[in-house]
């Protein structure tokens, strides 16, 4: 069992993988980028024309890499490092071979589409040590000061049961939970559209937090307190408590907190390696075309202005000066960069995206790492027998700890805090050190027997996403509500559905996404904008493989009405 709440549906080998397809557009991505046609083709007339892409992140590195291989020119513009928010670094004056993922670290096996660009680079995957995983040793849970060691859910007290009994049973009467995961997992299109149209209308207005109180499996406090500490999957869930109950359904439809798996290497290496690679089929350009080659090696540096200009153009102003012209753009950067460090004319958005872009919820995220010079934490103890140190879930300040070794006897890494919202501001004004003396003197408390200190062999390294000048936050994450917003945001690739004079400009990345803060929300936001520009310069795709433009009257998100 990997979660500490397991989901209601308990997996057979019999059954199909799920992919983290809808439930708000159950369009097969991972289909369309296996097929052999390829995502489609433009007009030779046009090969060679340049598309501005803001952002280096992911999804702009997919963007653009798909657009090179069509014959286009993507033109990336990238403010700070390639990457976003898949970012590794490393730690001073240690072994190269120890990386901290600061941004994204897990990535499930529903990623499908994300999983085709793990494999098309040549990156590999190893199970990620999640509370309870298979792959963990052990799992220590600490609240209110009691602790307890376990190895599996059925080593911890009869009341933590009793949640995980609570949540599925709230999953089954609130939200059809084992239903609309066997659609999609067998992608029943109309059965799963026919679930989420109803649950749409009923609970866009839902906080996480009220559709758990609304549960007469959930009538106890003291079980939703718990549930909110400790939660499933990755750990508590409290920190999102305020949140629609949409987002939360979307990621347990879809085992997103299920299997994590981490990049080897690190998840830098997917964005770094499709900026030099080379594919083996294109368009216009000559075999050994990168999209370093096409930039003399560096993308061009942060968008400071945005405005629409004769024609119906798209205009790039960088923080060099230089001034350029497109016909098409794909901003996939922050979506808060429009409204603060990005000059932008009203004119590029229908009014109604602006309110949408100024609406969207971010939820705030630290971390600190620090290196150590091996796995210690798996020494026995004498007396107990058990791990010395353990993957640890608390109420205290550092809420989750998770061990990271790379062999019995190679240094390794401790992310020592990983911390959301209310909890991520409260580091907020500390040093990376001042944050390591709290989070080791609550480590201590939890295992007064261990010295994590004696291992430590060099400086943390931390990130506060919210503190981050060209993220002001970690991730996406829609309240109650805002679901019309997000609906706006997904569909604006579908550029037929606007006036002419609000054409050209495309948005991408995970938080215009219906699962933000998963990297497969960057890919397939990624392949709408791609269908969208190459559609935008008069291409089409293969009759064999339809983009998601040509199939979004069949699956389009549903539409909620507005008086």
């Amino acid at each position: 069992m990997t979660s500490t709440v397991p989901t209601a549906v308990q997996r057979t080998d019999a059954q199909p993988p799920i992919t983290m397809f809808g439930p708000d557009f159950p369009y097969a991505y991972d289909d369309f980028l296996a097929h052999p046609a390829g995502l489609g083709q433009i007009p030779a007339t046009e090969h060679g024309t340049e598309v501005a892409v803001i952002g280096g992140g992911l999804s702009g590195l997919i963007t653009a890499y798909e657009l090179m291989k069509m014959g286009l020119k993507p033109v990336v513009y990238e403010a700070d490092r390639i990457g976003g928010r898949l970012r590794t670094v490393g730690f001073e004056g240690c072994d190269p071979s120890l990386s901290a993922e600061m941004g994204a670290m897990r990535f499930p096996p529903s990623s499908t589409a994300l999983q085709h660009y793990i494999d098309l680079v040549g990156l590999t995957t190893t199970p990620f040590p999640n509370p309870l995983a298979p792959g963990t040793p052990s799992t220590v849970v600490d609240l209110k000061g009691e602790t307890h060691y376990a190895e599996t859910i059925d080593d911890l007290p009869q009341v933590y049961r009793d949640v995980m009994d609570a949540w599925n049973a709230c999953l089954e009467e609130g939200a059809d939970f084992s239903d609309m995961n066997r659609a999609m997992r067998e992608r029943d299109v109309p059965r799963i559209r026919e679930i989420w149209a109803r649950l749409v209308e009923k609970l866009d207005n839902q906080t996480f937090y009220g559709f758990l109180c609304d549960s007469e499996s959930f009538a106890s406090f003291r079980h939703r307190e718990i549930f909110g500490q400790v939660g499933f999957g990755t750990g508590g869930w409290d920190t999102d408590f305020p949140n629609s109950i949409l987002e939360i359904l979307r990621v347990v439809y879809s085992e997103a907190d299920d299997h994590h798996r981490g990049i080897v290497e690190g998840s830098q290496q997917l964005p770094l390696r499709l900026w030099d690679r080379e594919p083996s089929k294109i368009v216009h350009w000559p075999l050994g075309t990168s999209l370093a080659s096409l930039h003399g090696g560096d993308p061009k540096p942060a968008v400071t202005r945005l405005n629409r200009t004769a024609g119906n153009r798209i205009t790039v102003t960088d923080a060099s000066g230089s001034i350029r012209t497109y016909e098409a753009a794909v901003f996939t950067a922050q979506s808060w960069m429009l409204l603060s460090k990005i000059a932008c004319d009203d004119s590029l958005f229908p009014i109604d995206h602006w309110t949408a872009i100024e609406r969207t919820h971010y939820m705030e995220s630290s971390k600190l790492f620090v290196p150590v010079d091996r796995p210690f934490w798996l020494d026995k103890d004498e007396e107990t027998g058990r791990d010395a140190m353990s993957m640890t879930l608390t109420d205290r300040m550092t809420r989750g700890t998770y061990l990271l070794d790379n062999g019995p006897d190679a240094p390794a890494v401790i992310c020592l805090s990983y911390t959301w919202c209310d909890d991520s501001l409260k580091w907020l004004p500390l040093s990376a050190h001042e944050r390591m003396e709290v989070m080791l003197k609550s480590l201590g408390e939890i295992y007064p027997k261990v010295d994590i200190r004696r291992h430590v062999i060099g400086d943390p390294v931390t990130v506060s996403w919210e503190n981050e000048p060209y993220f002001m936050g970690a991730f996406k994450a829609n309240l109650p509500g805002h679901y019309r917003y997000q609906r706006r945001l997904f569909t604006h690739f579908m550029q037929d559905r606007l006036p002419e004079d609000k054409r050209g400009i495309f948005l991408a990345g995970d938080d215009i996404s219906w699962t933000a803060g998963w990297a497969e929300g960057a890919v397939q936001t990624a392949l709408n904008a791609v269908w969208g520009v190459m559609t935008h310069f008069g291409g089409a795709t293969d009759p064999g493989n339809p983009g998601p433009g040509d199939v979004y009257d069949e699956i389009a998100p549903v539409e909620l009405p507005e008086d």
